[in-house]
């Protein structure tokens, strides 16, 4: 298997404006052709002398997160004249392809890479340890406790309060408690673990949460085959949110990551009957999703009842600080322990408008 690798585009964009968000829409495809993903032959041109070179390493190339990342990291590094590439399998996640573009990345000599963690105990017993010299962060998803040794700081998210806020916009639209069913990609990634856990935490008011499901507690139960794991792509989750909908089980379902409306549009074609119809008994559930940038067609979701709250979770500003954080260690400078991105909560004008997270104790500000 050979890992695939990205580069950010130079392409000019379009700006439009939706119901008053600016939403940019590139010329050409973002995405790489079949024969280059195939291949991994999408090299990027080599910077200038003297130039740095930094990779993200995702879970996978062709995934809408990855490539907003690379967006950030790109237009902060062409500012400074260096060059960030976005490296990984593509296709099907998995950790142990993760695992061998991550070695091959490890022999190339880059300036630093920001790894988005699929297996935390398979790459540190692996890949991580050919790391030499190579100074590595994370980004999005975080080593495991046991490994943070092996990376020099993390960007992204603090996972836990991230699923605590989406707890709490859980309370505030059913405030009596429901019947909750949570849509995941992977029970071993970190970050999607600890947004889970912050999600029982918050509506069973313990800290720590218990890893248990829901059970009553404070009005709220999980259906017993929940959390359901699907393979981190938009069919797989709209497939269980279909299954989820015709069940008529669940009131309250809560997706840790922004699968279900990464193309809006297919959202509604395929949920907007189904949706319709639950309206028109009563029984239409709370869905909250987080979202990668909130863009006009997911605005239009919201507005039309068929999303009742997004969570941004501002990738394109992670891509960015990833790469500060990467240039500072290598100019040999000390980077803080971790710097985290404030995401931030979009619900209908008529249900009171953003909801604005709740500040961590442990935020870092950004290099830059």
């Amino acid at each position: 298997m050979r890992s695939v690798e990205q580069a950010g585009s130079n392409e000019p964009t379009d700006v439009r404006t939706t119901r008053g968000f600016a939403v940019k829409r590139p010329r050409s495809p973002r995405l790489l052709s079949v024969a280059a993903l195939l291949c991994g032959l999408a090299l990027a041109p080599l910077g200038h002398a003297g130039a740095l070179q930094f990779a993200l390493l995702a879970k996978r190339v062709d995934h809408p997160f990855f490539i907003v990342a690379l967006e950030g990291c790109a237009e902060a590094a062409r500012v400074q004249g260096d060059t960030c590439l976005l490296l990984g399998p593509a296709g099907s996640r998995h950790f142990r392809r993760q695992n061998e573009a991550l070695e091959q990345a490890l022999e190339r000599g880059f300036d630093g890479i920001a790894l988005s963690v699929t297996h935390s105990q398979w790459l540190a017993e692996h890949a991580l340890q050919r790391l030499g010299q190579t100074p590595l962060i994370t980004f999005d998803s975080d080593l495991g406790p046991g490994e943070r040794h092996l990376r020099r700081g993390y960007v992204g998210l603090d996972n836990l309060a991230f699923g605590r806020q989406l707890g709490r916009l859980a309370q505030r639209l059913r405030p009596r408690g429901g019947r909750l069913c949570i849509l995941s990609a992977s029970s071993q990634d970190t970050n999607l673990r600890e947004r889970l856990q912050g999600i029982r935490q918050q509506l069973r008011n313990l800290e720590p949460a218990e890893a248990e499901q829901l059970d009553g507690e404070n009005g709220w139960s999980e259906l017993k085959r929940c959390p359901l794991y699907g393979s981190g792509d938009q069919q797989s989750a709209l497939f269980q949110l279909t299954t989820l909908l015709n069940s008529s089980q669940a009131d309250t379902i809560v997706s840790l990551g922004s699968w279900p409306v990464h193309r809006a549009d297919e959202f509604r074609r395929q949920l907007g009957p189904l949706l319709a119809g639950l309206d028109a008994r009563g029984a239409h559930p709370v869905i909250l999703l987080p979202t990668i940038e909130l863009d006009g067609a997911q605005r239009a979701l919201l507005d039309e009842g068929l999303v009742q709250a997004y969570l941004s979770m501002e990738v394109r500003e992670m891509g960015r600080q990833s790469y500060w954080m990467m240039k500072r260690l290598a100019q040999g400078l000390d980077v803080p322990e971790r710097i985290l991105v404030k995401p931030h909560a979009y619900l209908p004008k008529a249900a009171g408008g953003p909801v604005q997270p709740e500040p961590s104790a442990q935020d870092a500000q950004p290099s830059k």
